[in-house]
Parts: C-alpha cells; structure tokens; sequence
C-alpha cells in the first residue's frame, strides 16, 4: 500500500538523463519510492496525499564531511587561519565529554535536516580520556533526529612533543586507536541494504598522525569492508609540513601509506596540482569538497572544475560547525557554483551541477548511489520538498537556479528512510527549542570550563 504521495511539484530527480517535471508527483511505500512521473497523480487509495503546489522536490542532500562535536563550540577564532584556530580550539575541545557530544550533534543534525539533508557523515577525532563513549552519543542523536548516517571513527596520535600540530593531552596511544575503531566498527557497522547507519574509518590529518596510524588504520578498514576518510591538502601550511616532514605533497604522502582508492574520500582537496589531480583520478579517490569552511578559514578555493573534468567523484561538505557557523548542506551548493565560476568563468559550473554534487554525487562519495541521492523508482525515499512561494522565491523563472542561487527555501517537507523529519518548516522528531536552549548551556559550560 502507498503511504505518501506528493503531487503537482516541479521535480528534479538528478537521474542520470537529467530529468525533471515541471508538475508531477511522487509516491512513497514504506521506505522506498515506489512511483513518480508527469501531470496529475494517480490515485493511490489509502495514501497521505501533501499538495506541493509552488514547490520543489528534489532529492535529500548528502553531506560528506562534518564534525559535529563543534557545533557548541561556534563563533570562536573567528578570524584565524585553520592552524590558529585549531591551536586555540583544541584546549576547548579536551573538555568535551560524551553528553556535550550528544547535545551538540542533536543540534547539529536537527540544523542539518532543516536545510535539506538526509544522509550525513561525521568525522570524530577528539576522544579525552574519560570521557564516556563519544561515538555512541552521537549515533544515538542520529537515530533520535532520523538521518542516515555514516560517523567516521577519527583519531590523533601525533603531539606537539613528536611534531604535530595537536596537544599531547588530545591524542591517543596507536594501539588504543586501533582497538577502539575495531569496537565501533564491529558494533554499530550496518552494511545491509537500505543501511541507516555505516562506519568509516578516519584518522585526522598528515599533520595530527603517524604513518603507522595511516598504514595500520588502512589495514583495518580494509579488512573490515569500510571505507577511508581523511583531511588532504587543505593549507599552505598543510603543504609545507608534508614537504618538510615527508619530502612530498601530501597528495604523495598518502599514495606511499596506501591511503588512495575507491573506498577513500579526502575533506578539502583544495591545494591539488595537476599530478595530484590525475592520481584521484587515476585511482578513484573522491573529495568533500567544502567551499564555506575553506573561504571562511582562507584556505583557499578548491579546483572543482579541473577535477570534475578529471572525472574524479566530488560531494560537498559543511565541515566543522566552528568554521562554518552556517552548516547548510544548500548553502554549500551555491558556493561550490560561485567560487567555480570565480575561477573559471561563468561556464565553470551550472546551477544543476551544483544539486548533483549535493545529491548524487555525494551518494557516490560514501558509495550508496544505487540507493539514495537521486529520486527513482525503487531507490530509498529520502528527499526535501522546498517551499518556493515565499517573497524571496516567488518569481524565479527557474526553480532549481531559486534553490541553488537563491537564500535557503523552508521546508514543506524532508523524509528519511520513508519517515517524516521536517514537516512545514519545524523539525518533527526532537523539539527545536529544547534543543537550542541545551546547545547554548553545552557551550558556556564548555567554554568556562577551558577557562
């Protein structure tokens, strides 16, 4: 039996022939999409019908690269570079404890699912010792909001006192990284089809680990059947270090410890030359592209023309919640367009390519693109219907170019996995203002307690 049918919307269904219906429908059975097509619905007896007249349906947006953790901690070193601003967040975050993890991801993915987005990755790197366990908090706020999630099990084993960037008292012995990667995987890993919930594997940066991490965690992931994430190549300063500490780019650096392939996505990518481009390419490694957090923090602006047109596989991210206050997953789509074009010229990107690389291309980052990230008969029913009659929408000739260009549209609706999310604007599964007052008391308790 149908459960939902969403009728007279234009629809973008970022299949591959590009299609779209100016006014269609959409028929949901359980967790799977089960029709949709052009003009009037059918009837579908017994079915919840949601007139989406003035809208747009698209597909759930996937985001690549997060960490949710910092979501109680915005606002600070606003004006820093990223290493002046991890030097002074990281005494912040060794205060975090497994409950500020829960808070803070509950407002983070309760934001996430308001701006579009049903499937979300997480990269957790900061593990204090006694601090409860952090990745089960944060899995737990997942299933409580209803997003698809893929959390990255991250780590730091390299100090200051060994020559990387992080504090001695933030980083963890190898062997205790190893094992407890190996106790998340085998716990919380759901490979099944249809999966609300897979691990990856992420040590943090070349900058915060040893090559016996990259090498060993590759191993592991490897053997286990999950996939590889990691930052790459996202400073000057990042470069300098690989070429001081390693006598290479980092794109070399991680080809000699194996970190390169099909199941291996790097965050960032932004200072790539030509070589490093043709060996994504050549080997199949995908990027988080995460355009907001890169200008927000300077880096730099990441060569998405050239590796679009290498064919590498880019998705977007919204990175850190401490350097991208913002965190929407659309947002991220009108800036990846814009700093293309900034590079490239007004052909660097189109409006439609921008939605994919929200929708299906970061489907096929986390290597679920038979599954989710466009709408299609028998693919997962995770999608956003955006309100477009609102003043700042109404009139745009073009309802992709009104999502993509224009400020970020309410919600009618976001369904994950067949499940309601957000409905008329108001996330369903948590109370939002509970939520935000438990986010403003996480943060100054954290805050004070850093002193």
């Amino acid at each position: 039996m149908t459960d939902y049918v969403i009728k007279d919307a234009h629809i973008a269904t970022i299949d591959g022939a590009g299609t779209e219906f100016t006014n269609g429908y959409v028929a949901v059975a359980g967790n799977t999409i089960t029709a949709l097509g052009a003009g009037p619905a059918p009837e579908f007896p017994g079915a919840t019908v949601i007139d989406a007249r003035g809208c747009l349906i698209t597909p759930g947006l996937v985001n690549t690269h997060h960490h949710l953790y910092q979501w109680i901690t915005r606002g600070l070193a606003a004006d820093s570079t990223l290493f002046e601003w991890l030097t002074t967040l990281y005494p912040v975050w060794a205060g975090i404890d497994a409950d500020a993890v829960h808070t803070a991801a509950t407002g983070g993915l309760a934001w996430l699912a308001k701006t579009g987005c049903t499937t979300t990755t997480d990269h957790h790197y900061v593990v204090p010792r006694d601090a409860g366990d952090v990745f089960e908090a944060e899995i737990t706020a997942a299933a409580q909001v209803g997003l698809r999630f893929h959390p990255t099990r991250g780590s730091m084993d390299l100090g200051q006192s060994s020559g990387g960037l992080p504090p001695d008292h933030v980083v963890e012995e190898l062997d205790d990284i190893l094992t407890g990667t190996q106790a998340v995987i085998d716990r919380w890993h759901d490979p099944s089809p249809g999966s609300m919930l897979q691990i990856a594997v992420a040590p943090c940066s070349p900058f915060s680990v040893t090559e016996a991490l990259l090498r060993e965690s590759a191993t592991l992931a490897r053997t286990a059947g999950v996939r590889m994430h990691t930052h790459l190549a996202e400073t000057v300063d990042e470069l300098e270090f690989c070429r001081e500490q390693f006598g290479g780019t980092p794109m070399e650096y991680m080809e000699r410890v194996g970190w390169l392939g099909p199941d291996v996505w790097f965050a960032h990518a932004v200072h790539l030359d030509d070589a490093a481009i043709e060996t994504m390419s050549r080997t199949g490694t995908a990027a988080a592209h995460c355009p907001t957090s890169n200008a927000r923090l300077g880096a730099g602006i990441a060569r998405t023309q050239e590796l679009l047109g290498a064919g590498v596989t880019i998705g977007l991210g919204v990175d850190g919640a401490a350097s991208n206050e913002a965190c929407s997953l659309v947002e991220e789509s009108r800036h990846a367009l814009l700093f293309a074009r900034s590079r490239g010229g007004p052909q660097a990107m189109t409006v439609r390519k921008a939605l994919e690389l929200g929708t299906i291309g970061g489907a096929r980052v986390l290597g679920r693109e038979n599954e989710i990230g466009s709408l299609e008969v028998g693919k997962l029913a995770d999608l956003a219907v955006w309100n477009l009659t609102t003043i700042a929408h109404a009139g745009i000739t073009d309802p992709v170019a009104a999502l993509v260009l224009g400020s970020t549209p309410p919600l009618t609706l976001l369904m994950v996995n067949g499940e309601v999310v957000v409905a008329d604007d108001r996330v369903t599964t948590v109370d939002e203002d509970v939520v935000a007052s438990d986010v403003a008391r996480a943060h100054l308790a954290l805050v004070r307690k850093a002193g």
